[in-house]
């Protein structure tokens, strides 16, 4: 039987860093000529490799819409001729790009698996090794149809996942939904939660230059300064809210300045601060408050995908009452329904 094939792209990131008198740097071709040293790809159970460096490595925090493109044209430009994709990202910014990369790979039938490390592939006491060598077998074993996530032995939903630590190996989270996948001494895959596409054939939808915002609630926020906000040219906003959804109703002017901005077209959506949990804007008068206001519920998304979710439906010419709808639908399993 023919070897599986998984394409690798490095993007930049600490995985893939050299050391040098400057502390840890990327280099292209460093890490496809570190990679050539390892035996685990020469077992017969690993697929062949193809490793693409980036002809400049992007530091994740510099990471933009126009990078997401770069990743989501990539993996079309090379579809047909790999069973799976491995994407090697710095962390600060993996979860926005996984979620992005959810919406705008319309129709995937394949796996497509971001990865990185806390610390660079070459040091002794690393976690880029086993990150790396379990996201590259799971791509060609277990083809999972979805933009995933894999970190610290688990393979989670990529819209799901938030960065929960700054240097822990662990760094990586999906709050309201269960891993894909779990690795240990067997590899469990929950079928139940793999998320089932009606469309087959791959689509890649270009996100346009949308005006996206998050504004965080905080105790003492100013309605100017909220009203300033929201008065700026913004087509949606990510409304970072407290607990269940909720917001001080004893500010009549900060609602009145939300209300005007929803009234306007504005898309305010309402995720919550809370690491886990969801928006329910009907439990509490402070919730109501913000629904009588025109906002949406985010329900249990996290601020990455709501965030990743408006630039995909404002980028499709919808109206915005289509985009409201659409918000509180799940569309790549980004909310539990």
């Amino acid at each position: 039987m023919a070897r599986k094939k998984v394409y690798i792209a490095y993007t930049g990131g600490t995985i893939g860093m050299k050391p040098s008198d400057k502390g840890f740097v990327p280099q292209k071709g460093f890490l496809k000529d570190t990679l050539k040293s390892f035996p685990e790809f020469d077992h017969p159970e690993m697929p062949e490799i193809t490793v693409h460096d980036y002809a400049e490595p992007i530091d994740s925090a510099n990471m933009s819409p126009k990078d997401w493109h770069l990743i989501a044209d990539d993996i079309e430009k090379n579809y047909q001729d790999y069973d799976g994709f491995v994407i090697l990202h710095g962390t600060d910014t993996m979860a926005y790009t996984a979620s992005a990369l959810s919406f705008m790979l319309e129709g995937l039938q394949k796996p497509v698996i971001f990865t990185g490390s806390q610390i660079p592939l070459t040091q002794l006491r690393t976690d880029a090794r086993d990150n790396l060598i379990n996201a590259v077998y799971l791509a060609a074993n277990y083809p999972i149809p979805e933009v995933s996530l894999f970190f610290h032995d688990h393979l989670h939903r990529g819209n799901r996942t938030i960065k929960t630590d700054a240097d822990g190996f662990a760094a990586f989270s999906s709050p309201n939904m269960p891993p894909l996948a779990s690795i240990g001494s067997t590899i469990k895959v929950r079928e139940h939660l793999i998320w089932q596409r009606k469309h087959k054939e791959l689509t890649v939808r270009h996100f346009n230059s949308p005006k996206i915002a998050i504004l965080t609630l905080f105790p003492g926020i100013s309605e100017e300064m909220v009203k300033d906000f929201l008065n700026q040219d913004i087509d949606g906003v990510v409304l970072r809210s407290y607990g269940a959804g909720n917001a001080p109703v004893n500010n009549l002017p900060l609602m009145d300045a939300i209300k005007q901005a929803t009234s306007q077209g504005k898309v305010i959506v309402n995720c919550t601060q809370c690491l886990k949990g969801s928006v329910n804007m009907s439990t509490y008068e402070t919730g109501k408050i913000l629904m009588d206001a025109g906002v949406t519920s985010g329900f249990d998304m996290t601020t990455e995908a709501a965030l990743a979710k408006l630039y995909y439906l404002f980028s499709r010419g919808l109206d915005v009452e289509t985009i409201r709808k659409n918000m509180v639908i799940s569309l790549r399993g980004e909310l539990t329904n």
